[in-house]
C-alpha cells in the first residue's frame, strides 16, 4: 500500500462528490436539478471581469509576493475596516488560493499532535478532515434545530479540555445559515478569552444576510477578542468569484507568517490575474452584491415555504447563506415509492433516484435526520425541485 495514513483517514468532500453525480447525470441526457452545489448560479458582475482582462493584457502574468499582491492585502485591510471595524496591518494579512486554502493553512500552522479544536455540527463538511490532516482531533458539540443550530457558552465550556487549542465559529454557517447575534458572540468569547483559546471566525458568508440582520464578526466584540481571532474570508461568495479563488485570513502576525510559510512551500502565490479581480471587487461598486443578496432572499423565502408545507419535512428559517437544512427525520422508517428510507443517506439516494434532484445528506455535515439544499438557483428551477420533491414524498 503506498497511501499514507493521513490520507486514508479522510474523505473526500461529500457536496462536491454529489454535485460531480449531478453533472454527470445531466451529461447522460438525465434532467436533474442539483441542490447540491454551494456556489452563486449568477455570474462574476462585469467590473471584476473586466479587471482581470486589463490585467492580461497589460502582462500582470508573472510571479506575486507568496502571501499576495500589497494592492489587495491593502483592499482587504480597507475592507475589514470599512465593514467590520478592524484594523490590521499588512504582517497581519494573508491572501490565499479560496478560503478554504486559508483555512487549511491555518490549521497546519498552529495544530500539534493531539491538539482540540471545537466545531459545531452540523458544520461545513471540510473542517474536521483539515483539522485531521494537521494532526488535531476535532471536537464536536451537536446541536440541532430547536437550538437554531447554535453552540451555547454551556456546550462550549462542556467540551473544554487541557488540549483545546482552538474553536471554529462560521456565522452565517454552511450548511444551516445560522447566524450569531452579538450577545451570542459575546458570551462565548468571553470564555475563549478566560481559557486562552484561539478564534477561528469564519465570516465567507458575511454579505449574505437577510431580514435587516446585522452581521458582525467575532473579532469585532472587543478588542482583546480580536488579539486572539483568527479573520478568515474571501470573495467566492459574495461576488460570485468561487472559480477565481482568492481567500484571506487576518489575524496574529506570526500566525499569518507561519501560513505565509506553509503557503511558500505549496502553491507558492494566488494567480496573478485573480489577484486583480479580487482588488476591484473589494474596491468596486457594490451593486451586484446587494442584487444577489435581494434575490436570495425571495429564494430562501420561497423555499422554506414550500419545504413546511411537505408533510414529514420541517425547516426553519435561516438567517444567511444561502443554504436550508430541514429536518427530515419524521420520513425515517418510512415506505417511499415501495423503498423503506432507513436515513438520510438513502432519503439522498432516493430524491436522486425518483425525483432527480440532488441534495446532500445531513449526515455528510455531522447531523443525522437532515438534508441541505442550496437556494443557489432559479426560482423557476427551485419551484420545478421543490414539485418534484413534494411528489417524491408524496408516493
Amino acid at each position: 500500500m503506498f497511501l499514507s495514513k493521513r490520507v486514508q483517514a479522510i474523505k473526500p468532500s461529500p457536496t462536491l462528490a454529489i454535485d460531480a453525480k449531478a453533472k454527470a447525470l445531466r451529461q447522460q441526457g438525465i434532467d436533474v436539478i442539483s441542490f447540491g452545489t454551494g456556489e452563486p448560479d449568477f455570474d462574476t458582475p462585469c467590473n471584476i471581469k473586466e479587471a482581470a482582462i486589463t490585467a492580461i493584457n497589460e502582462g500582470y502574468t508573472k510571479y506575486c509576493p507568496v502571501a499576495g499582491s500589497p494592492e489587495l492585502k491593502k483592499a482587504v485591510i480597507d475592507k475589514l475596516k470599512r465593514d467590520n471595524n478592524l484594523d490590521y496591518t499588512p504582517s497581519e494579512v494573508i491572501v490565499s488560493c479560496g478560503a478554504k486554502h486559508s483555512l487549511y493553512n491555518l490549521f497546519q500552522t498552529i495544530i500539534n499532535d493531539e491538539d482540540e479544536i471545537i466545531i459545531a455540527a452540523p458544520y461545513w463538511v471540510s473542517y474536521t478532515d483539515m483539522v485531521i490532516l494537521a494532526g488535531g482531533k476535532p471536537v464536536i458539540i451537536n446541536t440541532d434545530d430547536k437550538s437554531n443550530f447554535k453552540m451555547t457558552p454551556k456546550s462550549v465550556e462542556k467540551v473544554i479540555t487541557r488540549k483545546t487549542k482552538a474553536i471554529i465559529i462560521n456565522s452565517p454557517s454552511n450548511p444551516t445559515g445560522s447566524m450569531y447575534s452579538r450577545e451570542e458572540l459575546q458570551a462565548i468569547t468571553e470564555i475563549c478569552l478566560k481559557r486562552k483559546m484561539l478564534i477561528i471566525s469564519d465570516d465567507i458568508y458575511e454579505k449574505l444576510v437577510y431580514d435587516g440582520t446585522k452581521f458582525m464578526s467575532a473579532a469585532s466584540v472587543s478588542p482583546e477578542v480580536k488579539e486572539i481571532t483568527v479573520v478568515v474570508n474571501g470573495v467566492s461568495k459574495a461576488f460570485s468569484m468561487t472559480g477565481w479563488r482568492i481567500g484571506y485570513a487576518a489575524g496574529n502576525k506570526e500566525i499569518i507568517a507561519g501560513m505565509s510559510k506553509i503557503q511558500s512551500q505549496s502553491t507558492s502565490n494566488p494567480t496573478s490575474i485573480s489577484l486583480k479581480a479580487a482588488v476591484e471587487a473589494l474596491n468596486g461598486k457594490q451593486d451586484a452584491v446587494e442584487m444577489m443578496r435581494t434575490e436570495f432572499e425571495k429564494r430562501r423565502n420561497y423555499i422554506v415555504e414550500r419545504l413546511n408545507k411537505i408533510d414529514g419535512i420541517s425547516c426553519i428559517k435561516p438567517n444567511g447563506a444561502f443554504y436550508v437544512f430541514p429536518n427530515v427525520s419524521a420520513l425515517m422508517g418510512k415506505n417511499l415509492g415501495g423503498k423503506i428510507i432507513n436515513n438520510d443517506m438513502e432519503l439522498a439516494d432516493y430524491l436522486l433516484e425518483k425525483a432527480k434532484i440532488a441534495v446532500v445528506p445531513g449526515s455528510s455535515f455531522g447531523a443525522e435526520g437532515y438534508i441541505r439544499l442550496s437556494y443557489a438557483a432559479s426560482i423557476t428551477m427551485i419551484e420545478e425541485g421543490m414539485n418534484r420533491l413534494e411528489s417524491a414524498i408524496k408516493s
